[in-house]
């Protein structure tokens, strides 16, 4: 008699599927923040099933604000006519999704709103000549200094003290601050996702075809996530 193998004993495991995801976004932007570590946290509950391909794309929501910012209650004054009750709601909103998703936003912290057109120059620059993973960590230390910490995005010593923070050549990253280096690259992305109806951040798009948009709760981009997944 002969025997049989048990059935799939051989079979190597399923390899996760793997998703390419743009995520578009402003670094002042608190929803982008949020949206951010709840897609993290979807793709931990996936783990094994499928994989991230991030890549961060930009997107200014003040393109042309000052470097020397404006106050944040005038900014949303004119910018929304938020009245400043409203304004205290939304950032308590904010503030707990922040605290449900590990992250601390410490709004008393955040009085002015800048320019961001240089952080995002350097996070083209870290997603083009860094290491893997480096975009991602430089995306999350500049929400960490701006949303946590209080500080400005563009602030040229605060972005080279983030570059050094998380493993960056903070020479190359001077070099490229104090030139106009990759400036015209953040712009054409810009203008393209733009093009394609972009008007509102986050914006995560998957595999250039499918679109989660705004600061989504982790269950929803789970479920999101494993039907395009399922899909592929």
């Amino acid at each position: 008699m002969t025997s049989t193998p048990a059935a799939n004993s051989s079979a190597a495991p399923a390899s996760p599927t793997r998703l390419q995801i743009d995520f578009v976004s402003d670094v002042s932007c608190p929803w982008c923040a949020i949206g951010l570590h709840a897609l993290e946290q979807a793709a931990v509950r996936l783990e094994g099933q499928v994989a991230l391909d991030l890549h961060f794309q930009p997107f200014e929501l003040n393109p042309q604000m000052g470097p020397e910012g404006q106050d944040i209650g005038e900014h949303l004054m004119e910018k929304y006519g938020a009245t400043p009750a409203q304004s205290q709601q939304t950032r308590d909103a904010i503030t707990q999704r922040g605290a449900e998703l590990g992250f601390a936003f410490r709004m008393d912290q955040r009085s002015r709103i800048y320019n961001t057109f240089d952080a995002h120059r350097l996070l083209h620059w870290a997603g083009e000549e860094g290491a893997p993973g480096s975009q991602a960590a430089l995306k999350h230390a500049l929400f960490g200094a701006y949303f946590t910490e209080g500080l400005n995005p563009g602030d040229h010593a605060v972005l080279l003290r983030l570059a050094g923070q998380v493993g960056l050549d903070t020479e190359r990253a001077r070099a490229v601050l104090e030139s106009d280096e990759f400036a015209e690259a953040v712009r054409e992305r810009e203008a393209f996702f733009q093009r394609h109806g972009i008007q509102s951040v986050p914006a995560v798009i998957v595999n250039q075809r499918h679109l989660i948009q705004g600061g989504q709760p982790v269950e929803v981009f789970e479920q999101a996530l494993r039907q395009i997944a399922a899909e592929a």
